[in-house]
């Protein structure tokens, strides 16, 4: 998301940005995914310093995507 890095462009900002960003990417991570466990995993992710690089909503796509395929992928006999 570009908000959650352009808070790097200036010094010391990045980490105040932080702290009113991992809310609000907690809340767009609940909307998306439906999993509270994942919206707190986002929420401690974004708010902790150094955990940047954790592609959170990319992961929660993946597993979401691939788990999803797997349902719908079930061939049934006609009777």
């Amino acid at each position: 998301m570009f908000w959650a890095i352009a808070t790097y462009a200036i010094p010391g900002i990045g980490e105040l940005g932080d702290i009113v960003f991992a809310p609000v990417s907690a809340i767009i991570f609940y909307i998306m995914f439906g999993s509270w466990k994942g919206a707190m995993f986002n929420f401690t992710e974004e708010i902790l310093p150094g955990t940047d690089f954790i592609p959170t909503f990319t992961i929660a796509w993946f597993w979401k995507y691939f788990t999803s395929k797997k349902e719908s992928l079930t061939i049934r006999k006609a009777a």
